[in-house]
């Protein structure tokens, strides 16, 4: 592992919908002379940003190429229907995929849900991008199947959203070069997976001193050991082979013939 005095500052790479702003006021408490630089990347440019050390670590959307990255999987976000707020879907709660077959499903290039085959009437055109596609909802030319992030991040006061049940989900990891797992992506690990400042998979704290600067070990009292055994000489009675009736009033070592183990 490379040590984190490589890197002075933390790169973090992010796609659209994810908002790491929690985990980065963590990283600022507990790594406050560690700058944290934020950079927002296209879902679809994110693996290469990592790959080409333009960050240290990013939070990407699944899948990516595990022969190169590594990934821990976060969470996985509800899909919605990017809809206007008078349109017939409004009136339930939650949809599915059959219900929008008569609609014209807009499907952007830069979709990150993988359909293996969209639902509804395809548009003529794909959108260059989930913006332009919401401009299109807008003016009543389609809907549009996004993540719940996404749906927030392009709110408008003319649209609305209603929950797809069978629609493909998409996950949000945190990922990193599989040659590139430094300290201070371990440290970001620790973060995100709410591992406390203490944790023994963590990076630990120095050990305290003492007043004249010496490391201060674990203490034992004189004269007893870790983890010394307790009554190791029960009786042999049993031990003896016999009808287990011996008389031997001493104190034998456990672990005889007959004898219980004693738990550890």
């Amino acid at each position: 592992m490379t040590g984190s005095e490589a890197s002075p500052s933390f790169r973090l790479a992010y796609v659209p919908g994810v908002t790491p702003d929690k985990w980065v006021r963590i990283w600022n408490e507990r790594l406050p002379d560690v700058p944290l630089a934020l950079t927002q990347v296209p879902a679809a440019g994110a693996a290469g940003v990592l790959l080409d050390g333009g960050a240290d670590a990013g939070l990407v959307r699944l899948p990516v190429d595990r022969t190169l990255l590594s990934a821990i999987p976060l969470y996985t976000e509800t899909t919605v229907v990017l809809i206007p707020r008078d349109h017939l879907v409004t009136a339930a709660d939650e949809v599915s995929v059959t219900d929008l077959a008569d609609e014209i499903v807009l499907h952007p290039l830069d979709d990150v849900l993988g359909w293996e085959r969209l639902p509804g009437r395809p548009a003529l055109e794909r959108p260059a991008s989930t913006a332009d596609a919401v401009e299109l909802v807008a003016a009543g030319i389609g809907v549009l199947l996004v993540p719940l992030s996404l749906a927030r991040l392009h709110h408008r006061k003319d649209l609305t959203y209603r929950t797809v049940t069978d629609a493909p989900a998409s996950g949000v990891a945190l990922s990193w070069r599989e040659d590139a797992h430094t300290d201070l992506v371990e440290d970001f690990i620790g973060i995100v997976r709410g591992r406390t400042v203490n944790s023994t998979r963590g990076r630990q704290p120095e050990p305290a001193r003492s007043k004249g600067g010496k490391q201060t070990a674990g203490k034992q009292t004189p004269g007893k050991q870790t983890g010394a055994r307790r009554g190791t000489g029960g009786s042999r009675r049993g031990a003896t082979g016999g009808n287990g009736k011996g008389k031997g009033k001493g104190k034998g070592r456990s672990g005889g013939r007959g004898g219980k183990p004693r738990r550890p």
